[in-house]
């Protein structure tokens, strides 16, 4: 029946391999899928032999030939604005040439030492301006009030990044090189503590989070939420356009993408009301057999919210706070109230204050603009 069922979605092709997108199986098929998966590591050595695939594999897939980390990022930032316990400035780089990174800097005030530093991609929606709204907001601001350095950053064709329609060819190219050169921007802080880089987004800001931290090395902590899923790839261009789970033999899934991570801290945060909603029962077992080759159990969580649907809402901020204060080392009791993280000092502001680009601050000429001229460049890059 699994051969069948291959078959079945093998016409979804993009450079002559196939893609997984969307639910490309039932949750009973993702079940004997991952227990196939299972055979093939029974020990930490087998293991890394399977990460290194999927890592080449996510490369390979997205057409990356060769990856950089560490270079040099040159950043315009302005408009500072001081807040209770933290500062927000407006930032834009050029992550390769002629694509420019759009985000928000939120940085704690008065630091005594380094900071950890926490990325922050956002998932869809349909107004395309998720870094602008509340509850991107109320995460980056507690993080920073907690003492982390935190940066909010736009997916193609949301908020400021407007080079391009979102659901172009090669977009998961463009958002991975530009995650890459985030952390690039981050490291070379004199304020950040390189050691301890952080991600966490939601839905395709999931899948950001973690195809990144399967692939560079530098993050330390990983919180994807509402997203890791046995049987569901991501229903958008970003998230599974590009072959980046078939590259390797046997294919690859989110579950063992996420699970490149170990031995390091991770917490999947899944939900009743969407396609994670069977994690505490297949996936996190899984991944927890995993990380138990490594004997490090204490390092991987799940908090599951089953009565609750697909978002970053409250319930699921505190526990990323909790996961995240624990292993970057920050200071969660300045921002408790009767045992909660209170997000209640935090301000809000307009997309007129969060922009980037101003009458002072345009766009650089130097920017690629619309579908046709950035995919030429992406593929060519």
């Amino acid at each position: 029946m699994k051969y069948f069922i291959l078959i079945f979605f093998l016409p979804v092709l993009v450079f002559g391999q196939p893609l997984r997108q969307s639910d490309f199986f039932t949750p009973e098929q993702a079940i004997e899928e991952h227990k196939d998966l299972a055979q093939l590591y029974n020990s930490k050595e087998e293991w890394q032999n399977r990460a290194a695939a999927i890592r080449q594999s996510i490369l390979d897939g997205a057409g990356i030939k060769q990856i950089q980390f560490g270079l040099p990022v040159n950043a315009t930032i302005h408009s500072k604005k001081v807040m209770d316990g933290y500062s927000v400035e407006n930032v834009f780089f050029e992550s390769i040439p002629g694509v420019y990174v759009s985000g928000n800097l939120y940085t704690p005030l008065n630091p005594t030492e380094k900071a950890p530093a926490v990325l922050c991609p956002h998932g869809h929606g349909r107004d395309q301006n998720n870094r602008f709204m509340e509850y991107t907001q109320q995460r980056c601001a507690t993080l920073a009030r907690m003492g982390a350095v935190v940066f909010a950053y736009d997916m193609l064709g949301y908020g400021d990044f407007k080079q391009a329609d979102h659901k172009i060819e090669n977009v998961f190219k463009i958002q991975l090189l530009n995650s890459v050169r985030i952390v690039d921007f981050l490291s070379q802080m004199e304020e950040v503590d390189s050691g301890r880089i952080a991600i966490t987004g939601e839905s395709g800001g999931g899948t950001q989070t973690f195809m990144l931290s399967a692939i560079d090395d530098r993050i330390a902590v990983s919180v994807p939420t509402v997203m890791v899923s046995g049987y569901f790839f991501g229903g958008c261009q970003c998230e599974s356009g590009m072959p980046v789970h078939t590259s390797c033999l046997p294919a690859t899934t989110n579950v063992e993408v996420a699970a490149c991570m170990a031995p390091k801290p991770l917490m999947l945060i899944s939900d009743g009301g969407d396609w994670t909603r069977f994690v505490p029962e297949m996936e996190a077992p899984h991944i927890r057999r995993i990380y138990s080759f490594f004997e490090a159990g204490d390092q991987f969580e799940n908090a599951h919210f089953p009565e609750e649907k697909h978002d970053y809402g409250p319930s699921k901020r505190q526990a990323a706070y909790h996961f995240l204060a624990r292993h970057l080392e920050l200071d969660i009791d300045t921002v408790l109230v009767n045992g909660e993280v209170d997000e209640t000092r935090n301000t809000i502001l307009t997309p007129e204050f969060l922009s980037v680009y101003t009458e002072q601050y345009p766009r650089p000429d130097t920017a690629v603009m619309g579908n046709e001229a950035l995919i030429e460049l992406i593929n060519n890059f």
